[in-house]
């Protein structure tokens, strides 16, 4: 307890046991525990800004890895704890002493702020929560003690950030989709997934994409606007098709288009679509048109070619035409996808540009299937571009190219086996599941091969190649995990989930 005590030198404060406490020097404790509360508040406010900060960096490291084809609870967590605060994390910050990490997950399917099915991940969920937790001391404030006064000798930092593995604010990117349309198609895919034809089931996977990708810009993602065109998207195919002809594929009147011999496009050359009775790869330009409501996950609109290509808005019309009689060679196709790709970057600056090629991996086109220039027969040139020989190998080849030049391709083996490629021999023999896989932009071995995807699983025991990096996807999956990653994570508010 302390009195005043008044006297002729001036006024005193007097504690419990007796001690003087001059008046003066209580102001002066007093003021400078006031000015240490400031000191010591905005040191707090500092360090939970720290923390926020490498919270919110790990949420979003979690969220990347939340669309790893391998990604596990585990793994997320791992990638969480390298952006965290906590000693060896990337944000590690001597300010904040010993902070705690807890990584919880969500699957929504409820918000319009989260775009990306839960199945698109491994893990099986789709959002991903981080808290931290740190304790700071204080420092000026202590001095209150010598009036008294028992100070916080520490504070209790708690931040806690959310993000999705994939949002409405995509990369703005160019897609070249090239669908094996070879008889193989037609046979039925016995996967309960799916059930139907193996052309049917890859254009539904399509489909899928589509609902994934932002059709138009912000400011016009809204029916009563005119689209800006944000992503865009062509349908490729192989073998040729007579240009005046790739309308019968589009229009869903299911009139077969005229097939022509594989042509072979020079590589590199200034992208010039076909027309008349020429042969071409390409169905339909690059468009943003598949859906009336300009927003991502709009219904798909019948007035789109490119959704009639892949079926319709339900799946209800035929689509693509898987017509046979001419092989596989699919190197054509990639090069003239690439120069296609080439062009829309240039009319779409800061644009990402993809390959999506969706095969069986199998190239062994005959003699009189190939031409170039058209009309001359291709002759057995090695693996040297164009030639009968190393088919597979000039399909890799041409994807690498198409890699090199900026474009990321991906690649999906559809019922690929572990044998074929025939003109592969010698010291370049090679399966169709090893082509495609050797096709996708981040090959570097058979298990490590994080573009590369496969619709068989090791249960399924088909005899077929399975995909290390991306195992146990149905093709739906597959589409939905690629369209995850042509979008940036980003964090959303905590009370998503």
């Amino acid at each position: 307890m302390k009195r005043r005590v008044h006297s002729l030198f001036g006024c005193f404060l007097v504690d419990e046991r007796g001690q003087i406490i001059p008046w003066m020097g209580f102001l002066s404790v007093l003021i400078i525990g006031v000015a240490g509360l400031s000191i010591d508040l905005g040191h707090a406010y500092v360090c939970y800004r720290q923390l926020q900060a490498s919270t919110d960096a790990a949420a979003l490291a979690g969220a990347v890895e939340l669309g790893n084809g391998t990604a596990t609870q585990g793994s997320v967590t791992t990638q969480v704890g390298l952006y965290a605060s906590t000693t060896g994390g990337a944000n590690f910050d001597t300010n904040l002493p010993s902070p705690t990490v807890s990584v919880t997950f969500s699957c929504v399917s409820d918000s319009n702020m989260v775009q990306a099915s839960c199945q698109d991940s491994n893990t099986g969920y789709n959002v991903i929560h981080v808290t931290q937790t740190a304790t700071i001391p204080t420092f000026f404030i202590r001095v209150l003690s010598a009036i008294g006064i028992n100070p916080a000798k520490s504070l209790k930092l708690t931040s806690t950030a959310s993000a999705t593995m994939a949002s409405g604010q995509n990369d703005q990117v160019n897609v070249a989709m090239v669908v094996d349309a070879t008889a193989s198609m037609n046979t039925n895919d016995t996967d309960a997934s799916c059930g139907q034809t193996r052309i049917y089931c890859a254009l539904q996977g399509v489909r899928t994409m589509l609902g994934l990708l932002a059709p138009c810009s912000a400011s016009t993602s809204k029916s009563t606007a005119t689209c800006v065109p944000y992503d865009q998207v062509s349908l490729f195919t192989f073998p040729t098709i007579q240009a005046n002809t790739t309308t019968y594929d589009t229009d869903c009147s299911g009139t077969a288009p005229t097939i022509l011999p594989y042509t072979t496009p020079v590589k590199g050359a200034t992208w010039s679509a076909p027309t008349g009775t020429a042969g071409t790869y390409q169905l339909t330009t690059y468009t943003s048109n598949w859906t009336s409501s300009n927003q991502v996950g709009g219904a798909l609109s019948s007035s789109s070619s490119l959704v009639n290509g892949v079926g319709g808005p339900t799946g209800s019309c035929s689509g693509i035409d898987s017509v046979g009689g001419d092989g596989t060679y699919y190197a054509g196709a990639i090069y003239a996808a690439q120069s296609s790709l080439v062009a829309a970057k240039a009319a779409a600056p800061g644009s990402r540009n993809i390959m999506i090629i969706l095969s069986d991996g199998d190239a062994s086109a005959s003699s009189g299937k190939m031409q170039s220039p058209p009309g001359t027969n291709v002759g057995h040139n090695g693996n040297t571009y164009p030639s009968l020989d190393d088919q597979c190998h000039q399909a890799i080849t041409a994807a690498q190219y198409a890699t090199a030049n900026g474009t990321t391709v991906y690649s999906i083996a559809y019922g690929a086996s572990s044998s074929g490629c025939s003109t592969d021999t010698g010291g370049l023999s090679i399966s169709p599941c090893q082509a495609m896989a050797q096709m996708s932009s981040g090959y570097v071995s058979p298990s490590n091969a994080p573009d590369f995807y496969s619709d068989a699983t090791a249960s399924q025991n088909k005899g077929q190649c399975t995909s290390a990096s991306n195992p146990n996807l149905s093709l739906t999956g597959i589409f939905g995990n690629i369209s995850a990653q042509l979008t940036r994570p980003r964090l959303i508010p905590n009370n998503v989930t």
